[in-house]
């Protein structure tokens, strides 16, 4: 490859902006794989607390499963017509706002509801982060430690919720295990904001990035 046609290299304002939208990305999602986690370990507690059945307990799990599955393609394909940073930005907003509202809840009905809206937020995230990180890291190397980033985060998640859910249960209650999702929340919002370029995608399927804080509809 000549000297003329080789790829230049990134601006440190944009390789900055990358590393901050990867760190944007995968926060949201240690939220997200956190919450699914955290929540296993606080059921005995909220049952007795909120006087649940055995079988009204499940739901607690289950509304936010359906909600989630269900909505999973669908929250993708949407992103790929709106914009897949406008689509993880307002996934991530029902989110932390879903888990306002469940640790507020004070009734079985409420608690299912906020879960069931947790599901739906978390596939509206879910669906395009991978997306964004592959539309932003291009070079084969960076991509690599990108997903290599976004993968450990998820499997960390996983890991710390089983025993962030005991001590926040233990010490405080189990309100605490959706109010942690708070600060984590308006923290990604805040940094998404202004270190995401815009990504659409066209007519013809490919996604472009844009530097512009606009969003640029699809083709």
């Amino acid at each position: 490859m000549s000297a003329a046609s080789a790829p230049s290299p990134a601006s440190p304002a944009a390789l900055r902006s990358r590393r901050l939208a990867l760190g944007v990305v995968a926060t949201g999602m240690l939220m997200i794989v956190l919450d699914g986690s955290i929540v296993t370990v606080a059921m005995p507690a909220i049952q007795q607390d909120l006087g649940f059945t055995p079988a009204g307990l499940s739901w607690v799990v289950n509304a936010y499963l359906i909600a989630f599955g269900s909505l999973l393609l669908l929250a993708g394909r949407l992103g790929d017509l709106i914009g897949r940073k406008r689509m993880f930005l307002a996934g991530i907003a029902v989110f932390t706002a879903a888990s306002l509202l469940a640790g507020a809840a004070a009734s079985p009905a409420v608690l299912i509801a906020a879960r069931f809206l947790q599901g739906i937020g978390s596939a509206m995230a879910s669906a395009v982060s991978l997306g964004i990180l592959v539309t932003l890291f291009t070079e084969p190397g960076e991509r690599a430690r990108a997903i290599a980033v976004f993968s450990f985060t998820g499997a960390a998640g996983a890991s710390i919720g089983q025993v962030l859910g005991g001590v926040l249960t233990d010490a405080l209650d189990w309100h605490w295990i959706f109010f942690i999702n708070l600060p984590i929340g308006l923290a990604a919002l805040a940094v998404a904001s202004p270190s995401c370029p815009a990504i659409a995608v066209s007519a013809s399927g490919r996604a472009r990035t844009s530097s512009a804080p606009a969003w640029s509809p699809p083709a």
